[in-house]
């Protein structure tokens, strides 16, 4: 089955036409897509200086992960099923759109990225564990924080 033939079957669906048909979801949606970033951005660029040792150094790496990991979490479901409504409200301007798969792309790495690093940290909960700032945590870290930027910065892009 061709991109098209599914771009037009999500078009014609009758939840597609009520998106697009009652004028006060898309904006809806839209806001709480980008409540859910401004929140997952939040959370990950705080725990992500904390990990690079530039804020918050006198508390454990382990503490700030694990207060803004269920942040992060919560606003990444919020974010992917508001996402989905945009999508099938306008599968045929967004599915083709070369710049909407590098941000899916970019969510599943720096959201993997962001999982695989604090991991180890959420599973810590003696407050004595070594909090040792390894250069390859500190890499990440500023790596994760570039990479939310660029999902900002495509998300805003898809629009034109």
């Amino acid at each position: 089955m061709s991109s098209e033939l599914i771009i037009a079957w999500i078009y014609a669906s009758p939840l597609s036409t009520a998106i697009r048909d009652m004028f006060w979801v898309v904006p809806t949606v839209q806001s709480v897509h980008i409540v859910a970033i401004a929140v997952i951005f939040g959370a990950a660029v705080i725990s992500d200086l904390r990990l690079a040792g530039v804020f918050a150094t006198d508390e454990p790496m382990g503490g700030v992960v694990r207060r803004y990991y269920p942040w992060m979490r919560a606003a990444l479901i919020v974010l992917l099923l508001s996402g989905l409504v945009m999508v099938i409200g306008e599968p045929d301007r967004v599915l083709v759109n070369t710049t909407f798969w590098l941000k899916m792309f970019l969510v599943v790495a720096v959201f993997t990225l962001t999982w695989l690093v604090r991991r180890p940290l959420l599973r810590t909960v003696d407050p004595a564990s070594s909090d040792d700032e390894k250069p390859p945590i500190r890499v990440l870290a500023w790596l994760s924080i570039v990479l939310w930027c660029v999902v900002i910065f495509c998300g805003r892009w898809i629009a034109y």
